[in-house]
């Protein structure tokens, strides 16, 4: 006489496939969402490049003036600066950070090996233009500064350092000309407008991973269930 045995139903494989799946599908989903924000930003930085530059007061009324490119006229040879470490195309250098009408200006790149400065001198004041560019507040283990030196964009305590007073812009500007026509060494520019926009692929990754996973759990609860 032959005993019939009925498999028993894999709950607790099911129970981790139901939720490895989930989470497959949330990551797919939320990278779906991220491509819908890169290529709105995409836009507006393609959109604003057309736009002719305004004045400092009325980019302070727009309500998101990221990528806006607007005229600046402040004495920025006489004027303070603090220096920002950073590195251009290979080559380590600071960056001279100074402040207009309570923004914080990015002044340009200057490579490491230039310790000369310009002087501070009477001069005619050019109007420049800078580009307002969204900066991330640097996280809890970035370096402090030492002195007018800085290792992270710390945009509240550059701020203090060159006496701004009031709230700071959660925004920098990025000067696109020399505040110091006859210093060659100031390397103006703001950061580019080219994104990475991978998220699609990334979106098709986690939605392949999760259809896997659902064709290895179907495959594998038969082979159990008519063992």
């Amino acid at each position: 006489m032959s005993e019939h045995r009925t498999a028993r139903f894999p709950w607790g494989l099911t129970i981790v496939s139901l939720l490895a799946f989930v989470l497959l599908v949330s990551l797919g989903v939320w990278q779906v969402q991220r491509l819908q924000w890169k290529q709105g930003l995409i836009a507006r930085a393609e959109a604003a490049a057309d736009l002719p530059p305004v004045s400092l007061e009325a980019l302070a009324q727009m309500p998101d003036p990221e990528f806006r490119t607007a005229v600046l006229v402040c004495d920025f040879q006489n004027g303070r600066w603090v220096e920002l470490q950073s590195i251009q195309d290979g080559e380590v250098g600071v960056r001279l950070i100074s402040s207009c009408d309570g923004w914080l200006v990015d002044l340009g790149f200057v490579p490491e090996t230039v310790s000369a400065r310009p002087a501070q001198q009477p001069a005619a004041i050019p109007a420049i233009t800078a580009q307002a560019r969204r900066v991330e507040v640097p996280g809890a283990f970035a370096p402090p500064p030492e002195g007018n030196r800085f290792y992270a964009r710390d945009t509240e305590a550059m701020s203090r350092a060159l006496g701004v007073e009031g709230p700071v812009p959660p925004y920098v500007l990025f000067a696109t000309g020399s505040a110091w026509p006859g210093w060659e060494a100031l390397q103006p520019s703001a950061p580019p407008a080219a994104f990475s926009n991978n998220h699609l692929g990334y979106a098709l990754t986690w939605f392949g991973l999760a259809l896997a996973l659902a064709g290895f759990y179907i495959a594998l609860l038969r082979r159990k269930l008519t063992s």
